[in-house]
């Protein structure tokens, strides 16, 4: 080995520690992948393999221009570690897209076993799964009560295919190629995720899901979702994404672009749990129309590296954004994390209630705008942030920017920053509690308006990461 080599080792290196079920690595095996690297050869690879229409790998071009065009951010976590030439950016696994899950291959569908998904599923408590496995969706199914109603939900290539002309209307215009360095990467390289389609007046109450598993080292993720509520329609969908732990860099840059019709009611809920060796370049963004709502509840964490700040773009009159969401940093985390509102028509609400707990000199930092426009008369928007450190070695921040452009509005912003309590501390051990335990106690309490926002299993999935957490078994 290098000296050269052995310095990046050693930069990239991160602890070799259990954490349960999100670190079952099943052995690197795959039907085809591309060269490390990003370049004209590549894209056409992963185009040509698809078997896209013009128009979409045209745009593939076009990404890849622009993202060797465009900068790292100049603010937030240092990003000099993450180097295109050593990620694989598409991995076909050993596996085709099936809705059985007896009939995809045994060591993928223990792990989405291990992770609750078929069980969830079979319970009724989904109505529809979705489940990727590196570059390619291996699962899909939705119950036959919805397709009745005429739901749509499939995996990403297969919606290009069959339903091209609604996916060219939308497909990167909620977040264009041009937004950011990893939104071009996404353009170019994009690869599996979900659609999902909900008419006019049709209610989706049971949730929708789809997961995203990372098993290979040295790769990057790229799924794209987009979702469409039609006037009067509700769709709850939820999110889950993890990764087991590998001494390289890995990335995650997908996207996801939300459309909420006039009264329409979307609720997004995402619990992310990546391992520490990935940097989390997320993008989501939601168009939301009068009177429509748009709900996001979102728990980040594992990851070394997290850059992640759902928008609302609230352009129809009465329109209304809530965002609730939970970032826990441990050591060598930085999480960057919050949310972006544009207030953009008359008389539209916003609610932002975000909570961050950092410990081992874990970093967690809220980011947020609330950007109300000359056109927002009459709009209302409430910011809370709140921030719990468990020593003394670990930061957090609250970074929050508000921009108003007319007097005609009603907005509060409230932050807290604080250690945790020695004396309650000391009053639970006293009442023969441990302090483990106690901390454990302070932290959930601290957490449970996030966990009562999500469906009962997800929320016991959010409190055994709370608690593998404080265990030091993450980190």
């Amino acid at each position: 080995m290098s000296g050269q080599e052995g310095r990046e080792r050693k930069k990239t290196r991160v602890d070799d520690v259990s954490r349960g079920i999100y670190d079952v690595k099943n052995a690197f095996t795959y039907k085809l992948k591309t060269e490390k690297g990003l370049t004209k050869e590549i894209v056409d690879q992963i185009s040509k393999e698809k078997d896209e229409p013009d128009w979409m790998h045209r745009f593939r071009l076009d990404s890849l221009e622009k993202f060797y065009e465009l900068e790292n951010p100049i603010w937030g976590p240092d990003l000099s570690e993450v180097n295109i030439d050593k990620i694989t950016t598409y991995i076909r696994p050993d596996a085709g897209l099936v809705e059985d899950w007896d009939q995809v291959p045994v060591d993928i569908r223990n792990t989405f076993a291990l992770l609750g998904i078929p069980e969830a599923e079979q319970r009724r408590n989904l109505s529809g799964v979705g489940a990727q496995y590196d570059s390619e969706v291996v699962y899909h199914n939705i119950q036959k009560e919805l397709l009745e109603k005429g739901v749509i939900y499939t995996d990403f290539e297969t919606a290009v295919r069959e339903y091209e002309d609604v996916v060219r209307k939308y497909f990167m215009t909620c977040i264009p190629n041009t937004d950011h360095k990893y939104a071009a990467l996404h353009g170019a390289v994009w690869s599996g995720g979900s659609f999902v389609y909900v008419p006019a007046g049709v209610r989706v109450d049971v949730p929708l899901q789809s997961y995203f598993r990372l098993n290979a080292p040295g790769a990057g993720q790229f799924e794209h979702t987009l979702i469409i509520v039609e006037d009067g329609a509700y769709c709850h969908f939820i999110e889950g994404c993890s990764a087991p732990g590998y001494n390289v860099v890995n990335i995650h840059a997908g996207a996801v672009e939300l459309f909420v019709g006039k009264g329409a009611t979307l609720r997004y809920s995402t619990i992310e749990n990546w391992s520490r060796n990935m940097y989390n370049l997320n993008t989501k963004r939601a168009i939301v129309e009068e009177d429509g709502a748009i709900e996001w509840v979102s728990g980040s964490f594992g990851s070394r590296v997290s850059m992640l700040y759902p928008m609302s773009i609230l352009k129809g009159r009465g329109a209304r954004s809530e965002f609730t969401g939970i970032t826990f940093a441990g050591r060598g985390q930085f999480l960057d994390t919050g949310t972006k509102v544009i207030h953009a028509a008359e008389n539209t609400s916003s609610t932002v209630n975000t909570k961050s707990i950092s410990k081992d000199g874990g970093v967690a930092i809220y980011r947020g705008l609330v950007k109300i426009t000359e056109a927002a008369k009459g709009s209302k928007s409430s910011v809370s942030c709140e921030s719990l450190m468990l020593d003394d070695i670990s930061r957090s921040d609250t970074i929050p920017v508000i921009d108003i452009a007319t007097q005609d509005v009603d907005l509060g912003h409230e932050a807290k920053i604080g250690r945790i309590d020695d004396e309650v501390i000391f009053y639970l051990m006293s009442r023969g509690i441990s302090e483990q335990e106690a901390k454990s106690m302070i932290v959930r309490g601290f957490a449970e308006p996030i966990a009562k926002e999500l469906p009962l299993e997800y929320a016991v999935e959010m409190n055994n990461l709370i608690n593998l957490e404080l265990e030091g078994t993450i980190g």
